[in-house]
Formats: C-alpha cells, sequence, structure tokens
C-alpha cells in the first residue's frame, strides 16, 4: 500500500518565498556548518504563530506550550500577553542543525527570532 504525496500547503509555501526574498534576510544563506549558528527566541514578543516552523529547513523550531520557569522570568505584562496567545512559543530544540540562513528571522510577524553565532549569550534558548 503505497501513499500518494501530499500538495504542498500554498499558504506555507508563500511564506517560505516571502521570507527566501526578503532583502533584510540575515545569517549566511543556508551555507554555515550546522551548529555554529543559531536562532534566540524572545518570549516577551513571540505569539508561537509557527511560521519559524513553517520556513526553517533544518526542523530546528517547534511551538508548544511555555515552559514554567521560563514563564515565570517573564514580567506580568508579557506572562498575561503568553497567556492571551495561548501559552504557546517557539523553541530550539534543535539549534545544532541550523545552518544560519535566516529565514526564521524574517518570517516572524512579531521580530521575536535573532539569529547569533554559536558561543554567544542567550543561545538556543529565551532571552
Amino acid at each position: 500500500m503505497t501513499s500518494e504525496p501530499k500538495e504542498p500547503d500554498p499558504k506555507a509555501l508563500a511564506t517560505k518565498r516571502r521570507a527566501a526574498a526578503d532583502p533584510a534576510r540575515p545569517g549566511q544563506r543556508c551555507n554555515a556548518p550546522a551548529g555554529t549558528w543559531g536562532p534566540v527566541v524572545d518570549r516577551r514578543r513571540c505569539e508561537g504563530k509557527r511560521e519559524c516552523v513553517v520556513v526553517c529547513p533544518n526542523d530546528v523550531f517547534e511551538v508548544r506550550t511555555i515552559d514554567a520557569a521560563d514563564r515565570d522570568a517573564l514580567g506580568r505584562l508579557d506572562r498575561l500577553k503568553v497567556r492571551l496567545h495561548g501559552n504557546l512559543t517557539a523553541y530550539t530544540p534543535r539549534v545544532d542543525a541550523c545552518q544560519a540562513c535566516g529565514l526564521c528571522v524574517v518570517a516572524c510577524p512579531e521580530k521575536a527570532i535573532t539569529l547569533v553565532e554559536r558561543g554567544s549569550p542567550g543561545i538556543g534558548g529565551s532571552r
């Protein structure tokens, strides 16, 4: 029994194309050795909309319920904002696969993601 290939999601394709064409796209255009760069998610800004998951060619991101420690580290107003957005935020469980394409940075509607060289403070988590 073989399964038929899925049709690509037109919205996801449009998001990827828009991010790839953005002239402000930072990074190394996916040419960096895996793990030398990585995205950092600002939990105060992230609304868990999943654009980072959609555009990332290396499956670095996941969107899930914010960890209690990350939520508790936020200010009162930011905790309320996170709650209003379903307690969702982006995490980078596979940050070692990042090749610095920068697509996540330009695709994020909240501008909650920065791309930094590994060894920099805050890599792979929250700020």
